[in-house]
């Protein structure tokens, strides 16, 4: 009974999860709407979330923390995917930039077999070839082959982009172990802080922080607080539930982001994308059955 409702208990928080990044585009969308940039409101957000961070898991850091070299690339990785894809959220189509962004099977396969030397299964090359497909679909466009190229726009970039950085920053994450999760937590938030202050000072609009209204200040807290709750009944979450259950459930964000993006932006969405979005989903089902840990990897069981 215990079990079962612990496993009931992780659902649930995976299912919060995927709600709320489904939900991610509404209020960094409303914010820009409200004079306050993507990149202000990111550069808060996070800032908000590592202070946060720190207080609640204090403990673990005055344990002190030694520094590895795993820890610089993880942070940037990290860094530019949660960067990127706000970012990409408000400017471009909701669904088209989260389909792009999941496209993230097929780069973790690719950066697993490099880093980790996992070998690829007979249902991993299936899975890429079914994400290969599904990313035709979404790109393909009337008069592909009369100058309107796909990846003609900067969202389109910065979502495969995010993908392949959230890709490169799980295998970095799977290769440092024994780096305790607060640690690994606070290597997001420094990247998306490096991100978007840089961002800022290369336009000159670092001071924008200063001009932010109050009731915008509210939105933000409310952000950073949720980030924060968010990463930390995720991490519950995965650690009860098995990993293609976990997949199965976290691709519930593609659904609810075009419900909201319908019903609340009025974003239709292309038959191209219907295709793409499917075999996109099938294939995250299968992710988990990709590769094979190479010999020198211990299978955690």
């Amino acid at each position: 009974m215990i079990l079962a409702k612990q496993k009931l208990t992780a659902v649930a928080c995976l299912l919060t999860t995927a709600l709320v990044w489904g939900l991610m585009w509404l209020p960094f969308r409303a914010l820009q709407a409200g004079g306050v940039s993507n990149w202000t409101t990111s550069l808060l957000v996070y800032l908000i979330a590592m202070l946060l961070g720190l207080v609640l898991f204090r403990a673990t850091f005055r344990q002190g923390v030694r520094w590895t070299p795993v820890m610089l690339p993880m942070m940037l990785a990290f860094g530019w995917c949660n960067f990127s894809y706000s970012w990409a959220l408000t400017e471009g189509p909701v669904v088209r930039v989260l389909l792009l962004f999941y496209l993230s099977p097929l780069w973790t396969a690719l950066l697993a077999r490099l880093i980790l030397h996992e070998r690829l299964t007979r249902s991993g090359y299936v899975v890429i070839a079914t994400l290969l497909a599904g990313c035709l679909a979404i790109l393909w466009r009337p008069g592909v082959f009369d100058g309107d190229l796909p990846l003609s726009h900067l969202y389109e970039w910065l979502a495969l982009s995010g993908g392949m950085a959230f890709s490169l920053g799980n295998v970095l994450s799977r290769s440092a172990d024994t780096l305790p999760l607060p640690v690994k937590s606070a290597m997001i938030w420094l990247g998306v802080l490096f991100f978007a202050a840089g961002a800022l000072l290369w336009r000159g609009q670092l001071a924008a922080v200063l001009e932010v209204p109050p009731m915008a200040w509210a939105v933000i807290l409310a952000l950073g607080v949720t980030l924060l709750c968010t990463s930390v009944i995720s991490q519950h979450g995965v650690s009860l539930l098995p990993a293609n259950q976990v997949t199965a459930l976290m691709l519930l964000e593609l659904v609810f982001a075009a419900a909201t993006a319908w019903l609340l932006a009025g974003e239709s969405i292309r038959a191209g994308e219907w295709l793409g979005g499917m075999l996109i989903v099938a294939s995250g089902l299968f992710s988990g059955r990709m590769t094979h840990p190479s010999a020198g990897r211990r299978v955690a069981v």
